[in-house]
């Protein structure tokens, strides 16, 4: 199991979509077999250096269509048992706002509960990660389903919300999200705070989350931030999503500098080298090459 020391380096989640309509294109349902796919991409994170396996069955991308608890579970289970099975060095996180998801999930094994709605969408997610003592990440999300544009070959974006002021406000509404996992019982150090970079934020937004993202740090949690291959990129580059590696790299170096603890990506063997040489610019690897 990992051990994990916030600041002595960044830590890498690696993405395992078990969908068929994934906006990265890499959701594993449309593969024959989608459990030995699922293994497979695994033990490529691992070995490439992953810390934490994200497994998410339910697509959050602009225009997508929500599931029930039955049809998540039913597309993770197999997926969960079978890399449990393998006892992988890795972190199991699953992307969930479902507390019956949640809890079976822990019941299988899972460590982390990733909700991308920071806990506000399910009242009794909270208890149920409470119970496991298990980890959760804690995502800003002001994204509205009918608040989507069509970019042509860009795809699909999430459209901006309004802010009064934009990092003080993320601040605020994860001040919130924080007060219910401890009023649940869930202690600080089970607690790591996302941004929610592309969730109700436009390509301004997005840069701003990034370049100012110490100020989160105010807050007094880890900090993981997912831009991996996201509409800002493409926005910016002109870029399909599957050309957008080196605009990744760049937001990834740049979250770093600014205090990221876990960068959560696609690509754990490439954006896994920007993050250690990041690192090694900061003083953090100290040698250990």
């Amino acid at each position: 199991m990992q051990l994990f020391e916030w600041g002595k380096h960044t830590y890498l989640m690696g993405i395992i979509n078990i969908t068929p309509d994934s906006f990265s294109g890499d959701g594993i349902l449309s593969q024959v077999d989608p459990v030995s796919q699922a293994l497979l991409q695994a033990q490529e994170f691992v070995q490439a250096g992953a810390h934490i396996l994200d497994l998410g069955a339910e697509s959050s991308r602009p225009g997508s269509h929500t599931i029930t608890a039955e049809q998540e579970l039913d597309r993770l289970l197999p997926v969960l048992k079978a890399i449990k099975a393998l006892n992988l060095d890795a972190v199991i996180s699953i992307d969930t706002c479902k507390s019956k998801t949640a809890q079976i999930c822990l019941e299988e094994g899972a460590g982390w509960i990733n909700d991308i709605w920071g806990l506000h969408a399910d009242p009794a997610l909270a208890n149920v990660i409470h119970s496991f003592g298990a980890t959760v990440v804690l995502m800003h999300n002001r994204s509205q389903a009918h608040a989507i544009q069509d970019l042509g070959k860009i795809g699909q974006s999430y459209q901006g919300s309004d802010y009064k002021d934009l990092i003080e406000d993320i601040k605020a509404d994860l001040s919130a999200s924080i007060r219910i996992a401890k009023q649940a019982g869930i202690h600080d150090e089970k607690i790591i705070l996302d941004p929610g970079i592309g969730f109700g934020k436009n390509v301004e937004q997005n840069l701003a989350i990034l370049n100012h993202l110490d100020d989160f740090q105010s807050l007094g949690f880890p900090i993981l931030i997912g831009p991996s291959r996201k509409s800002f990129i493409g926005q910016i580059l002109g870029l399909p999503v599957e050309e957008r590696e080196e605009g990744t790299a760049a937001a990834i170096a740049i979250g770093i500098v600014r205090g990221a603890d876990i960068i959560r990506v696609h690509n754990i063997k490439a954006m896994g080298r920007v993050a250690k040489m990041s690192d090694a610019i900061l003083g953090r690897l100290k040698g250990g090459f």
